[in-house]
């Protein structure tokens, strides 16, 4: 019998979700272990906010630069350097991570 090389996956059905719970069930029955769940945990809604801004190409190369000599992300630096200024300006201590 000659061995096929690719699947022409337009013939193939989609799985059901039923069937992916029945199959995670079996794995997980299988092995005596608890699957992972899969993506992101979900943050609660006043942890962050998503927001885009257009940042000056010094101050981005700065963040970035400073980021990596702390071993931090650049996006966390900046939430830093903000949360430092707004809660020195204004007295208030934030709660943050």
């Amino acid at each position: 019998m000659k061995k096929v090389k690719e699947f022409d996956f337009s013939k193939a059905r989609r799985v059901t979700p039923r069937e992916t719970l029945v199959f995670k069930k079996a794995i997980e029955d299988t092995l005596h272990i608890k699957r992972p769940s899969r993506g992101r945990p979900p943050k609660g809604t006043a942890k962050y906010q998503d927001v885009h801004i257009r940042i000056h190409p010094v101050a981005l190369a700065w963040a970035l630069t400073q980021a990596k000599h702390r071993g931090i992300g650049y996006q966390t630096l900046i939430n830093e350097v903000l949360l430092h200024s707004a809660t020195a300006s204004s007295g208030h201590h934030a709660t943050h991570k």
